[in-house]
């Protein structure tokens, strides 16, 4: 049941974190099935080595939103990314208080060809700018392997606010999660 993890699966399992957090008053809780050597693997190991896949780094990425409060966020005017006849919005977000007091903010681009810009109003905040990750590559089936076990990984990720506004620019094919500062 072994199976290759990308950065198409991260963006995927952050999608649905998004969804899930959106719904943290009906959904309590969510975990993956299976964590190592499997079909949407964590880890992958062989004999020795051993690896962290984009899943993890996505995971990793969302912890501070376990056990955070849930703040609305609503995206406006967000553009669709079309393939065919099929059509999803390029942007998603989820917005929360975390237990250490910060406002995290988790943006999904699903777009793979296009970035995005993404404005965040966070009115009566005071606000100097954000700084997180940022998990991206250049093509969306980047993943990383025992000879190259840090082909994708999370990057430093900032942006600055001016008068209470952020402009967050996030990459096509990208996942971004920030605490603001």
């Amino acid at each position: 049941l072994y199976q290759q993890n990308s950065l198409r699966d991260a963006i995927v399992a952050a999608l649905n974190f998004n969804i899930f957090h959106k719904h943290a008053d009906r959904v309590h809780m969510t975990n993956i099935a299976q964590m190592v050597n499997v079909l949407q693997a964590m880890i992958l190991t062989e004999k020795d080595k051993m690896l962290l896949t984009p899943t993890y780094h996505a995971f990793k990425m969302y912890v501070p939103f376990q056990d955070a409060t849930s703040l609305p966020l609503e995206l406006k005017d967000v553009p669709q990314y079309t393939l065919g006849k099929a059509s999803v919005p390029a942007v998603s977000a989820t917005a929360a208080r975390g237990k250490d007091g910060k406002i995290y903010l988790a943006l999904v681009n699903a777009n793979p060809n296009k970035a995005e810009t993404v404005n965040v109003n966070l009115a009566g905040t005071k606000v100097t700018g954000v700084k997180g990750q940022v998990l991206t590559s250049t093509a969306m089936d980047t993943h990383n392997t025992f000879t190259a076990p840090n082909a994708i990984k999370p990057a430093s990720y900032s942006a600055k606010a001016k008068n209470g506004k952020l402009s967050l620019a996030i990459p096509a094919k990208a996942v971004v999660v920030v605490a603001v500062e």
